[in-house]
């Protein structure tokens, strides 16, 4: 495993991030898994090297923050280990029950705390922009939360580059605590960010933490064309919707061709692919098999030169932003 420093941060993460949106309940979507899966592949991504996990509250409405809390502190050492978890959707009926008002976050805050059994988050995260609350009291509450201890960093997902500038503008003009992280949507199939979010991020110190980098499983050579959809690739609108444009399949066709050239797996080429974009920290990829885990970790060892970037690159073609209404989809 190798480490890097996210964005300007003094914080070493693993040059991988496990995400653990399916980890939970299938009542909450079809291709999570429970509790015993999701602990094995926590433990093999600890063996392995990985520090660094990330979550949210809404995922299975928390028992993905259990689940990951109580397998590192079974398996891991609270103070070698880097959790991310996020803030702002739904987490009840009430009308203040989402959103990144002072009030929710500080209440949510306190639930990520207590379903992940620690006392600190080492990178709390804003899940989208908020359009219905002042970004100064966002980022005021977020500041407070870095000051009392409840959280070390602070991170962003998706959202339009100009809305992170302002934020970005905002915490460096009233001295508080600044974005270290952006979690956005990246990947070979999905490259609309490489126009205005990924320059910004790198011209601000920002680490760049790609989410959904195998395209929800059409990278890895797992999807209809192959007639080997997956669970989730059949019963997940949210992934549709994503993945729909007509040049999709051809780019992963791509990927599936090069990884045959190399004896390698088309999730290795992807990852590898995505590793190598410039500001590009640790790309969050999810796993529900041990095999997931060990072919992202194996993607470390995968160079591409310029002729094999080309030839995953060229068919790519200009797609609508897509990713930042995630939380309204689910």
């Amino acid at each position: 495993m190798t480490y890097g420093r996210l964005g300007c941060s003094g914080l070493q993460v693993s040059s991988l991030c496990l995400g653990t949106m399916s980890f939970g309940t299938p009542d909450w979507q079809p291709w999570t898994i429970g509790e015993s899966e999701s602990r094995k592949i926590v433990r093999r991504a600890l063996d392995l090297g990985i520090n660094f996990f990330d979550t949210a509250d809404v995922y299975s409405n928390g028992t993905s923050e259990e689940i990951l809390g109580k397998a590192l502190r079974n398996f891991g050492q609270r103070d070698q280990l880097v959790i991310a978890t996020k803030v702002n959707g739904p987490m009840g009926q009430g009308p203040n029950d989402r959103g990144l008002s002072r009030k929710h976050i500080l209440d949510a805050v306190n639930g990520s705390l207590r379903r992940l059994s620690t006392d600190y988050i080492d990178l709390y995260q804003i899940h989208r922009w908020d359009y219905e609350t002042p970004v100064e009291e966002t980022i005021e509450a977020l500041n407070d939360l870095v000051r009392w201890g409840k959280v070390r960093y602070l991170g962003a997902s998706s959202m339009f580059a100009w809305e992170f500038s302002e934020a970005l503008h905002i915490a460096e003009r009233r001295g508080w605590s600044r974005f270290v992280s952006m979690q956005n949507h990246y990947n070979l199939v999905y490259r609309e960010e490489e126009r205005e979010m990924l320059p910004l991020c790198r011209h601000s110190g920002v680490g760049i933490l790609p989410w959904s980098p195998l395209a929800r499983g059409l990278l890895t050579g797992t999807g209809p064309r192959e007639g080997t959809d997956s669970v989730r690739g059949r019963t997940d609108e949210y992934s549709r919707r994503l993945y729909a444009h007509p040049g999709d399949l051809d780019v992963a066709d791509r990927v599936i061709q090069l990884a045959g050239k190399r004896g390698v797996k088309p999730a290795q080429i992807a990852l590898g692919w995505l590793r190598s974009r410039p500001g590009v920290t640790a790309p969050v990829f999810g796993a529900t098999k041990l095999h997931h885990v060990e072919e992202a970790v194996a993607s470390l060892d995968l160079t591409l030169d310029d002729e094999e970037v080309r030839f995953l690159e060229e068919l790519y073609q200009p797609h609508p932003v897509l990713g930042h209404d995630g939380l309204k989809s689910r």
